[in-house]
């Protein structure tokens, strides 16, 4: 009876899970309630941990619209709940910069040591992306700073589909409160969550596309690679070289 129950319970958490086949040396359908032998109930269509996920995200939108300044914004961002990486993060880690920046520079999500310091780029990655912008004339201080994500996933995993769509409407409602004239996206991540798309970093890079608003207004968006990619793959940086160069052409051409 006991061997049952476990059996039971373990199917049960399958289930929950979203787990619908499992296979072995044969592939094995997992019964619905009507089939199996314990008579569980019926699964809704979306698991609570699901309706959770969708609920945070509504609510960070919701949030968002009260926010009328970043100081505002940032505050709402410390103090959302609704997002598990914040269990995990030691601290929240929001944009930095100059709020009425002619560019923008988006990431990912921050790592260790911005986690550690509570500012964006402020590692390795950090360090070369300003002497990036340095080769084209700019200092972080002549820029606005930030990631898709304000807390750290843990060991720098990438983060998952549900994560972004929490937290994009923060991301968002920065880029309306500051209108950038240029976007530079940093990443595949970046790139994918504001473009919506799936396209590889690699694909997206190299020339200018446009990242539409809420406000219905449209704001020119380059992808290049991110700073931590370049310090893996050097070979990479003129590829990154060429794109700054097109940023710095786009900045003056406004």
């Amino acid at each position: 009876m006991e061997k049952a129950q476990n059996i039971k319970d373990l199917l049960e958490w399958y289930i929950s899970a979203g787990v619908s086949e499992t296979c072995g040396d044969t592939c094995l359908k997992i019964l619905s309630a009507q089939e199996n032998s314990f008579q569980s109930p019926v699964r809704q269509a979306t698991t609570n941990l699901s309706q959770n996920k969708i609920a945070s995200a509504q609510n960070a939108r919701e949030l968002c619209t009260q926010a009328q300044s970043l100081a505002e914004l940032k505050t709402l961002v410390s103090n959302f709940q609704g997002c598990s990486l914040k269990l995990t993060a030691k601290s929240t880690v929001f944009g930095d910069g100059n709020p009425n920046a002619s560019l923008m520079i988006v990431g990912e999500a921050p790592g260790a040591d911005e986690d550690r310091m509570g500012l964006p780029f402020v590692g390795r990655s950090g360090r070369l992306l300003e002497k990036m912008l340095s080769a084209i004339g700019l200092k972080r201080e002549d820029v606005y700073i930030t990631n898709v994500l304000p807390w750290r996933p843990p060991g720098n995993r990438t983060p998952t589909d549900a994560e972004v769509s929490i937290c994009l409407p923060f991301l968002k409602r920065q880029i309306e409160l500051i209108k950038p004239r240029l976007l530079l996206l940093l990443g595949g991540s970046a790139a994918n969550a504001l473009l919506d798309n799936s396209d590889s970093i690699s694909r997206l890079r190299g020339r200018f596309l446009e990242y539409q608003t809420s406000l219905t207004t449209s704001v020119p968006a380059l992808a290049s690679f991110h700073p931590a990619y370049l310090l893996r793959n050097s070979a990479q940086k003129a590829k990154a070289w060429s794109d700054f160069l097109r940023i710095l052409k786009k900045l003056k051409e406004n």
